[in-house]
C-alpha cells in the first residue's frame, strides 16, 4: 500500500518506520525541513532502540521516504496517517490545532478517496471535527478513521510489530477493508484487530492511560503509607502483584509518572469529563498524588540535611522520563532539579541518552557528565530518577571514593537493602526501611 505519515516525532517516526517494514510504501512529512534534510541524509531524529536498523533498511529499500512538501506526500497515498502533537492548553484540554489545520491541507490537496487516520492521541469527538474539516474544504469523500496508538517509549517498535490489540474506530465497510488490510500482517499470532465507531475508539486510548496511570499512582500511595507504618512496599507489591485480577505490572513504586503521555492523558480525559459535566474524582486525585510524588525524593534530601542544602552538591543519575529513551517531557528529574536548585543547591547529572534534550531545555543551570561516576565528584549526596540499567550494578567501591558522603536517595528503588547495609551506605528509597549505615 501506498502510505503518507504526518508528523515525524515519537509515534509518526515508528508507524512510518514499522509499516514500511511490512513492504509499504512511506512518506514521512514534517514542516521542519532540517530535520527532513537529516532523515534524508540517513540520520535518525529520535533514540528508540531497534528504530535505527529498520530505519536505515527500509530507506536502502526505498520504501521509506521523507519530504517537507505535503502535497508530495499525500496525492498518491491510499490511507494518510496523522501523528501529530496534540499538547494540553492552559485548562487541560488537548490542543487539536496541529491536527485540524492538516486536515484542511490535506483536504485542499486529495484529488480521490482517501482514508485519514488520527493517529495522535485526541478527545472524543475529534474523528468527527476532522470529518466536518474536509466536508467544508473538498468535495472529495473521505473516512475518518480514529486508530489510537499504545506504544511505550524503550520498546515501542515491539508493541507497533506485535501488539496486544490493534483499535480502530470506523463504520465504513470501504475504511474497514482497507485498515484490516494495513494490519493485518502484525496480528498473525491471533491477537485482535478491534473495531468499533469512532468514539468508543478515541476514549479506550484517554481510558487506557488513565486506568495504568491510576494503577502506578496507588502503589506509590500505598509506598508512603508503607514508610509510614513500617512496612515494606516489595512484599506488598508481590502479595497483590499475584493476584490474576490485579496482575504485577504497573505495580512498582517510584518518583511519579512523566512522559508525553500519562501527564497530558490523565488530565486531558478529566477535562473532557469536566466538559461533560462529570466529575472524575478519582483522576483528579491521581493528578495531585502524582504531582507531590515528583518531589518526594527533595523531601527527603531536606529532612536529611535539617531543613537547609544551600551550598551542597548532588548528583543526579537520571534525566529521562523512562529508562530506554531520550524523552525528558514532564520528567520527575526536571522537577527535583529545580526544587534542589530553588533551595540553593547545585547539581552534576548524567544520563544515557536524555542529556542532550535536558542541556537544550536548561542550559547551564546544572552541570553535566560524561559517565556516572564522574557525576559524583565532590558530591553530597547521589539521588537517583531513573532506572537505567547501567545504574543496577554500579561500582560500590568507586562511589565510595568519589563520593564526600555515602548517601544515597533511590527514587527508583534499585538496590538491595541488605547490599546496602552490608556496604555501610545511608540508603533512603521509596516505600522501604530506612538504612541509615
Amino acid at each position: 500500500m501506498k502510505i503518507a505519515v504526518i508528523g515525524t516525532g515519537y509515534v509518526g517516526l515508528v508507524t512510518g518506520t514499522c509499516l514500511a517494514e511490512t513492504g509499504n510504501n512511506v512518506i514521512c512529512v514534517d514542516i521542519n525541513q532540517a530535520k527532513v534534510k537529516k532523515m534524508q541524509d540517513g540520520k535518525i531524529p529520535i533514540y528508540e532502540p531497534g528504530l535505527e536498523q529498520l530505519f536505515h533498511r527500509n530507506i536502502e529499500q526505498g520504501r521509506l521516504t521523507f519530504t517537507s512538501v505535503l502535497a508530495d506526500a499525500v496525492k498518491e497515498a491510499q490511507i494518510i496517517f496523522m501523528a501529530l502533537p496534540t499538547p494540553p492548553g492552559g485548562d487541560g484540554a488537548a490542543d487539536l490545532s496541529y491536527i485540524l489545520g492538516a486536515a484542511k491541507d490535506v483536504a485542499k490537496i486529495i484529488k480521490e478517496y482517501k482514508v485519514i487516520v488520527n493517529k495522535s492521541t485526541v478527545p472524543v469527538g475529534t474523528a468527527d471535527k476532522v470529518s466536518a474539516v474536509f466536508k467544508e474544504h473538498t468535495n472529495i469523500e473521505v473516512d475518518v478513521v480514529s486508530n489510537p496508538e499504545f506504544l511505550r517509549e524503550g520498546v515501542a517498535v515491539d508493541d507497533f510489530m506485535k501488539p496486544d490489540r490493534v483499535v480502530l474506530g470506523t463504520t465504513s465497510e470501504r475504511a474497514i477493508k482497507l485498515m484490516a488490510e494495513l494490519y493485518g500482517p502484525y496480528v498473525r499470532q491471533g491477537n485482535p484487530i478491534l473495531f468499533m465507531d469512532e468514539r468508543s475508539s478515541e476514549l479506550t486510548k484517554y481510558a487506557a492511560n488513565s486506568f495504568l496511570a491510576t494503577k502506578i499512582t496507588f502503589m506509590n500511595e500505598v509506598a508512603n503509607l508503607c514508610e509510614l507504618v513500617g512496612a515494606d512496599v516489595d512484599s506488598v507489591r508481590r502479595g497483590i502483584g499475584s493476584d490474576a485480577r490485579i496482575g504485577k505490572r504497573f505495580l512498582f513504586p517510584g518518583i511519579g509518572y512523566g512522559g508525553s503521555c500519562f501527564p497530558k492523558d490523565v488530565q486531558a480525559l478529566v477535562k473532557s469529563s469536566d466538559d461533560s459535566e462529570y466529575d472524575f474524582q478519582v483522576l483528579k486525585s491521581v493528578m495531585a498524588v502524582n504531582e507531590r510524588q515528583k518531589t518526594i525524593l527533595v523531601d527527603k534530601v531536606l529532612k536529611y540535611f535539617k531543613g537547609n542544602v544551600k551550598g551542597k552538591h548532588f548528583a543526579l543519575w537520571g534525566l529521562s522520563f523512562k529508562p530506554e529513551t531520550d524523552d525528558i517531557r514532564e520528567a520527575p528529574a526536571l522537577y527535583i532539579i529545580d526544587a534542589l536548585i530553588e533551595n540553593g543547591a547545585t547539581i552534576t547529572a548524567f544520563d544515557p541518552e536524555g542529556m542532550e534534550n535536558v542541556q537544550a531545555l536548561l542550559g547551564d543551570k546544572i552541570a553535566y557528565a560524561k559517565t556516572q561516576y564522574e557525576a559524583l565528584e565532590n558530591c553530597d549526596a547521589l539521588l537517583i530518577a531513573t532506572e537505567w540499567s547501567v545504574f543496577r550494578n554500579p561500582d560500590y567501591d568507586k562511589m565510595e571514593e568519589t563520593l564526600k558522603n555515602k548517601v544515597i536517595f533511590d527514587g527508583r528503588n534499585l538496590y538491595d537493602l541488605q547490599k546496602m547495609i552490608d556496604l555501610g551506605f545511608y540508603y533512603n528509597s521509596v516505600g522501604r526501611k530506612l538504612i541509615t549505615s
